[in-house]
């Protein structure tokens, strides 16, 4: 029953996939296909819905909408410049000083917003044309931009941790958010590497000093958007408020700046704004929802303890199986999005990963890493895509300056899933 479930679940679910039907409606499609073969009609339909419906009772998905609503305030906010003036000034004058602008403006932007396609574009349409005006490479400064978007997908705050953890039991949020600033400033100093060393082999120039006055004042204009990171990672680690509630901070303090303190967006601009935030958040729960049912099916027939009595079959050693887990989360990366990949895989590799004795935190950390690696790849890297459109040329003219970044990025990624304690340090400091 296990092999024939799962040839019809994923078969289904490639089909309507390969033919163009999004994504959540092709998980719930085969999901349901799949149970109608297994139960009656009228209990198939009854518990696929159930299934839905209950999956998004949960308080911590509280923080899903509120967090997508801040990112959306920020990107409509005007406040990218003001992130790329300041990571200029601290890439100083280091040899390719513009390409280390913009993969700390990533950095930066992309964990205020949480998107690695908004950081992409708000940054890398600032920074690319910069670059290529002072003579860098046009598909090496398309590269630079590419590699370096999904960082604010893992540097928080970001809502594909919230998810794990949502799927995973209840990890601490907290626990991933602190291992996630680790490695997600491991990815970015891995290709700020790679950056300076084809920077000072190709001799790019470096930027201009910046003066006393300028760098007071570019300091000043960008210490309000840094502080929303402060505040949220503050007030949680102090225990003014939870993970959760910090979303909701994230919202009132976004607001603050854009309407009150830079003045960027006015109340008017605040209805498309709140529908953006409706339109995505309804898409994220669809897909929660979606792939709730297609874990209810796999857990039904008994194809996550297929799946890991058939991979703990290959070898016993940790290192192995972690390894093996790794190959196939990049192989899913490459043609999945993160968010239907975490709700649809974590039920299966985590069990796994417990029985080995990993630490669920620990699990997590790389398990995202592994997932935000698939969205700057081919075949369907939604963050290659627009990475690419944004630096004006095509994808198959930027994969080859893209190796070198690929290669320090999965460099790192060994490194946190075989060294945990790389990632583990600073949850563990702060006793989370």
């Amino acid at each position: 029953m296990v092999i024939q479930s799962s040839l019809i679940l994923f078969g289904v679910f490639a089909v309507l996939m390969a033919i163009g039907i999004p994504i959540a409606i092709s998980i719930a499609a085969a999901s349901l296909t799949t149970t109608l073969l297994l139960l009656p009609f009228d209990v198939s339909v009854f518990t696929s819905a159930q299934k839905m419906v209950t999956s998004l009772d949960s308080f911590s998905l509280i923080a899903v909408p509120f967090f997508v609503l801040s990112g959306i305030i920020m990107n409509n906010g005007g406040i990218a410049i003001k992130l790329v003036n300041l990571a200029r000034l601290l890439g100083g004058r280091i040899p390719g000083s513009l390409s280390h602008t913009n993969i700390m403006g990533n950095m930066l932007f992309g964990s205020i917003s949480g998107s690695a396609i908004a950081a992409s574009t708000a940054i890398g349409g600032v920074m690319v044309p910069l670059q290529e005006k002072e003579g860098y490479g046009k598909t090496f400064s398309a590269a630079v931009n590419i590699a370096s978007a999904p960082t604010g997908m893992l540097i928080p705050p970001s809502s594909a941790f919230i998810i794990y953890s949502l799927i995973s039991g209840g990890t601490s949020i907290a626990a991933l958010f602190m291992g996630g600033y680790v490695v997600g400033i491991l990815w970015g100093l891995a290709t700020m590497a790679v950056a300076f060393i084809i920077a000072k082999k190709r001799h790019y120039p470096v930027a201009p000093r910046v003066t006393a006055k300028e760098a007071g004042k570019i300091i000043v204009e960008a210490i309000p958007s840094i502080l929303l990171i402060v505040i949220v990672i503050g007030g949680i680690l102090t225990g003014i408020f939870t993970a959760i509630e910090a979303s909701a901070v994230c919202v009132i303090y976004s607001l603050f700046l854009a309407l009150i303190y830079y003045k960027s967006i006015t109340l008017k601009d605040m209805p498309n704004i709140l529908i953006q935030a409706m339109q995505m958040t309804g898409v994220i729960m669809f897909l929660i929802a979606a792939s709730s049912g297609m874990s209810f099916v796999m857990a039904f027939t008994g194809l996550p303890d297929a799946i890991s009595n058939a991979v703990l079959g290959v070898s016993d050693n940790k290192f192995v199986i972690l390894l093996i887990i790794t190959v196939i989360l990049l192989f899913i990366g490459t043609f999945m999005d993160i968010a239907p990949a975490i709700l649809i895989f974590t039920p299966i590799f985590l069990p796994i990963a417990q029985n080995l004795g990993i630490d669920p935190v620990h699990f997590g950390l790389f398990f995202v890493f592994n997932l935000c690696i698939g969205t700057i790849t081919p075949p369907v890297g939604t963050g290659l895509f627009v990475g690419a459109s944004v630096g004006g040329v095509k994808v198959e003219q930027v994969i080859k300056p893209l190796i070198p970044f690929y290669i320090a990025i999965i460099a790192i990624l060994l490194l946190i899933t075989f060294v945990p304690q790389v990632s583990l340090f600073l949850p563990n400091m702060f006793g989370l």
